[in-house]
Order: structure tokens, then C-alpha cells, then sequence
């Protein structure tokens, strides 16, 4: 039997290249949204993959809709990613405890949530694979988003930890820090401040999705199993960690 994998955030940028990408290795997909409706819709019609909608941040909303997906497609959850997130920037100075809260809630609480609700599966059955997806700013840090950058970084702790905690039970967690990638939320940036970003990218352009996919593709892999609490970051030689 195939693999059923779990996408968080999964119907639009590299959530919907990551949930594409593992169809075509012969997983089983479903992912989750919590606000887009009409592009949920549009996902599941092009490509098959069944959208979920539940909020990331909700400990009791994770657990039961890790339930409602093992139900409706008949196995239980043997590869989650964890790309659900959002952003709230502004100066330290300005931000407000909402958009910090928010942000940590929806990037590194929904980590401790989604993980908790399929860990207990997979120590039992002694596979499973866990990828969150950071960012290189939780690497670098970055004007205006301290919360974010701390939400970032912070999974890449929660990564090394759960791996140790999990190696011996064939569960494997690791992390990819993804640079600028061109996505729709790229897209809303100042195209003068795209420009100076791409300027500093010695490959000199963003990422596409694909290739982030790609890395996430590897790293859930049946041969990658001696591969755990690793961060691959994936920035076209922007920062070198």
C-alpha cells in the first residue's frame, strides 16, 4: 500500500508543489487550509488531492482532523509536512501582541499540534517521516519580522529535538529552510525590493516551488532513513549556515 502523506497549507505555492510532487512519487495526498476556500476548491478540482479545512493553531481542531483524513481515506498518516504559516511583519517597535501571537500560533504551535496528533502512529509502526518547512530568515533573521524569523527558527529546533526523540523508533524529522521562492506571497512585494533581494541571490533568481518540493521529495524518501534533525537549506547560496 502506498504511503498516505498530510500537507499542511497545502493548496496553494510550495504546500501545493510539495502535495503534487509526492502524488507523482506514488503517495497518497491529502492537505489542509484554513482560509481560501474558492482556491481549495480549484486545487482539489486540478489535481484529485482532497482538501481539509481546519485551523493549524487549534490543538483540538489537528487531532480531529488527522482523524477525519485516516477515516475517509481508509490508512493512517505515515508522512507529514508541516508548511502552513503566515506572515504579520512589522518593526519590533510597532508589532502588537496579535501579530506576534499569531504568527508563532500559526508557524510553530501548528508544528507541536499536527506532529502530536500522528507521532504516537508512527513510533508504533516504526516508520514515518516529518519535514517542517522553515525559511532562511529563521536562519538569517530579517528586518520586520522578528516574529516570524522566531517562528522559523524555532522549528528548527523543535526538528532536532523530535528527531532525537524519534530515530530510534524509525521515524525520521528534518527541515527545509527555503529561500525567496516565487510564490504569491513574493509576488506582493515591492518589485524594487524584489530586485534588490534577487541582487543578493548569487544564483541570481528565486526559487521555483518545484524544487523545494524536490528537497521535501528526497527527505521522505524510503532510502533517506539516515537522514534526521538535518536542515536543508534550499536559498541559491543567499546564506551559508
Amino acid at each position: 500500500m502506498s504511503k498516505l502523506a498530510l500537507v499542511t497549507g497545502g493548496t496553494r505555492g510550495i504546500g501545493a508543489a510539495i502535495a503534487q510532487r509526492l502524488k507523482q512519487e506514488g503517495c497518497r495526498v491529502a492537505v489542509t487550509y484554513h482560509g481560501n476556500d474558492v482556491a481549495a476548491l480549484a486545487f482539489t478540482k486540478e489535481t484529485g488531492i482532497p482538501a481539509y479545512k481546519w485551523n493549524v493553531a487549534d490543538f483540538d481542531a489537528c487531532a480531529a482532523g488527522v482523524r477525519q483524513v485516516e477515516a475517509d481515506i481508509g490508512q493512517v498518516v505515515d508522512i507529514l509536512i508541516n508548511n502552513a504559516g503566515i506572515t504579520r511583519d512589522a518593526g519590533l517597535h510597532k508589532m502588537t501582541p496579535g501579530q506576534w501571537h499569531e504568527v508563532l500560533d500559526d508557524d510553530l504551535t501548528s508544528c507541536f499540534n499536527m506532529s502530536h496528533a500522528v507521532i504516537d502512529g508512527m513510533r508504533m509502526r516504526g516508520w514515518g517521516r516529518i519535514v517542517n518547512v522553515s525559511s532562511i530568515n529563521g536562519q538569517k533573521g530579517q528586518f520586520g519580522q522578528v516574529n516570524y524569523a522566531a517562528a522559523k527558527a524555532g522549528m528548527i529546533g523543535f526538528t532536532k529535538s523530535l528527531a532525537l526523540e524519534s530515530a530510534r523508533k524509525g521515524v525520521t524529522v528534518n527541515a527545509v529552510a527555503p529561500g525567496y521562492t516565487a510564490t504569491e506571497m513574493v509576488a506582493k512585494i515591492d518589485p524594487r525590493i524584489l530586485e534588490g533581494i534577487v541582487a543578493q541571490i548569487p544564483v541570481g533568481r528565486l526559487a521555483r516551488a518545484e524544487e523545494i518540493a524536490h528537497a521535501v521529495a528526497f527527505l521522505v524518501d524510503e532510502n533517506s532513513g539516515f537522514i534526521t534533525g538535518s536542515t536543508l537549506s534550499i536559498n541559491g547560496g543567499q546564506y551559508l549556515a
